[in-house]
């Protein structure tokens, strides 16, 4: 039986692999889902058979996890997805925490010394990660979802009062590895979950992108942790994948922002209204009727997806309209920036959903690169990964960021429902650019009023 538990742990580790491999292309990451999710499969339904435990109460949570999980996801709408994220990431750590927990509690003896070491420091490193990832990404789903306000909360001493709280873990930690005291795991617990929150807090909503892919990574560790406290092989390996993958993540995000990870955490970006410098001239509004014939003379054309086309389920009119653009004889792409949308891969996927070609979507570097020979730059409710300040205002707080170059494009139409600053609370200086045109209204309205434009 144990030879049987390995091997079905290797076959479900190499599923997982080749699903995380099949991810990175459109055409096979549906595939790769269903892969890495037999892999999970095998490995719960052996780990099952050989625990010899009674199903009654593993049936029944199993039932009611995934009726949630079947509701939550027919019910979701794509602009809810970040904060659907937000909420697998925080309940995976909550897991892991109580993975942690229940070890511990089981023994019976709460004051006992001979408690094994290994056991007792994976316990408390489980119960850390799993604790602030659960807290964190509970902040971090409030502030997607629009229940907290997306600006940084930043106060006096906030960065001491963190240091000293993440020291006091440790010692509790410690505390409770050398004599196994239960008031120590318990205030770990407490001071785990209060880290979580005063961490996640002081980061604003333009660097929630990376905070979600970091609490994803979190949740992996956290797995993997709680995998060496029931040491259970397949929980470490599937951790660890989850984990590094997420680090990798995280990393190409900050550098498509061109800040340090310490900088996003501990920046707090967004607190202040950002950049000093006046902004000159008035925001230019144009009909869909005059955007029709500039669009009806382009012969290349740039689509540029923000969170505004999440919000207005736009991505099928958009799609359309490029298809019309296209056998009008115009060049199109979709030009989409790392950290567009409010999660990692959020306007690849909205993208996806309408089917638009994947040899449509550029690359930012390919794409700046010929933007002066863009005839027209539609932005669809992009904010920040658009706004020149980042490379013309030193006073800006995105001053550096690399940032999808429209600006130099002929002509500009940029869509948004109104004249309001984006997320971030940053003012976006492109719009008051001259050769900027602002189409006011729901997107999809707008992309659909331009197909039919055509149509007529």
């Amino acid at each position: 039986m144990e030879s049987l538990i390995n091997i079905s742990y290797i076959v479900a580790s190499v599923l997982f692999i080749f699903g995380i491999k099949m991810l990175g292309s459109a055409d096979t990451a549906r595939r790769g889902n269903q892969l890495s999710s037999l892999g999970m499969l095998i490995a719960v339904a052996v780990t099952l058979m050989a625990s010899g435990l009674s199903y009654t109460w593993i049936i029944a949570g199993l039932l009611i996890g995934s009726a949630i999980g079947v509701v939550a996801a027919k019910r979701v709408q794509m602009t809810g997805m970040p904060e659907l994220v937000a909420l697998f990431n925080g309940f995976g750590g909550l897991a892991s925490l109580l993975v942690g927990w229940a070890e511990f509690a089981k023994e019976g003896n709460f004051d006992h010394s001979e408690y094994p070491v290994f056991t007792a420091c994976a316990v408390v490193f489980a119960i850390l990660v799993g604790g602030i990832t659960f807290t964190g990404s509970m902040i971090a789903y409030l502030k997607l979802s629009g229940k907290m306000g997306g600006s940084a909360t930043v106060f006096p001493g906030q960065k001491v009062i963190n240091a000293l709280v993440f020291i006091a873990l440790l010692v509790m930690g410690a505390i409770f590895v050398s004599t196994g005291a239960a008031w120590a795991l318990y205030v770990v617990i407490g001071l785990a979950l209060a880290l979580g929150i005063l961490g996640v807090i002081p980061i604003g909503g333009g660097d929630m992108p990376v905070v979600i892919s970091f609490l994803n990574s979190f949740s992996g560790i956290a797995a993997s942790a709680a995998g060496f406290v029931i040491l259970n092989n397949v929980l470490i390996v599937a951790g660890c994948l989850v984990g590094a993958s997420g680090i990798i993540l995280t990393v190409i995000m900050c550098k498509a922002m061109n800040r340090t990870l310490g900088n996003v955490l501990f920046g707090g970006f967004g607190a202040t209204s950002g950049s000093t410098q006046e902004v000159e001239g008035e925001m230019k509004p144009i009909s869909t009727e005059d955007a029709f014939y500039v669009l009806e003379a382009a012969e290349s054309v740039i689509f540029v997806p923000g969170y505004g086309m999440a919000v207005a389920q736009a991505q099928h009119a958009v799609k359309e309209l490029g298809e019309i653009l296209e056998n009008n004889g115009a060049e199109v792409r979709f030009a989409i920036h790392p950290v567009a949308g409010r999660m990692p891969g959020h306007m690849n996927v909205l993208l996806a959903e309408a089917d638009v070609p994947y040899e449509q979507l550029c690359e930012m570097d390919d794409v700046n690169a010929i933007m002066e020979t863009v005839d027209v730059a539609i932005v669809i409710g992009a904010n920040d990964v658009v706004n020149p300040a980042a490379g013309d205002d030193p006073s800006s707080p995105i001053y550096g960021m690399p940032i999808i170059n429209v600006h130099q494009a002929r002509t500009v139409f940029a869509l948004k429902r109104g004249q309001g600053a984006g997320f971030s609370g940053l003012v976006n200086t492109l719009f008051f650019r001259d050769n900027t045109r602002m189409i006011y209204g729901d997107a999809k309205e707008t992309m659909n009023n331009l197909v039919g434009q055509f149509k007529d």
